[in-house]
């Protein structure tokens, strides 16, 4: 029961975190392309990265820590949902946009999550 309650408290920090980050993308660049989502989305897979790669190479995580950071935090963080929906939209409005949502997603967030395990398995080899 614990750990449910520290996932829960991880996904309501998440969620606000996201919601910040997209606000903070659309008053930065726009609504016209889903700048917010394409962010959260990059850098949570970024994050993600990290996360699994220090609980998988270190003992610095917990079983709960780590539940709460990467099923929580990042859980509520994380933004597929919109991502679809968004990138549906566009195809229907633009779809070269959409097309370039989906390829600039996908690209970035493989590439994020291959940084964030190469950033934590640098430190942990030094």
């Amino acid at each position: 029961m614990e750990r449910l309650f520290w996932i829960g408290l991880g996904g309501a920090a998440g969620t606000l975190a996201r919601y910040g980050l997209s606000t903070w993308c659309i008053q930065r660049f726009g609504a016209g392309f889903p700048y917010g989502t394409l962010a959260v989305n990059v850098l949570g897979s970024f994050l993600l990265g990290v996360i699994m790669q220090v609980a998988a190479s270190t003992e610095l995580l917990s079983p709960t820590l780590r539940l709460s950071l990467s099923t929580g935090v990042m859980g509520g963080f994380t933004t597929y949902s919109s991502f679809n929906y968004e990138t549906l939209r566009l195809f229907e409005d633009r779809a070269w946009m959409g097309v370039m949502n989906l390829v600039v997603t996908v690209a970035g967030c493989l590439i994020a999550g291959v940084l964030g395990m190469g950033v934590v398995r640098r430190i942990v080899a030094s």
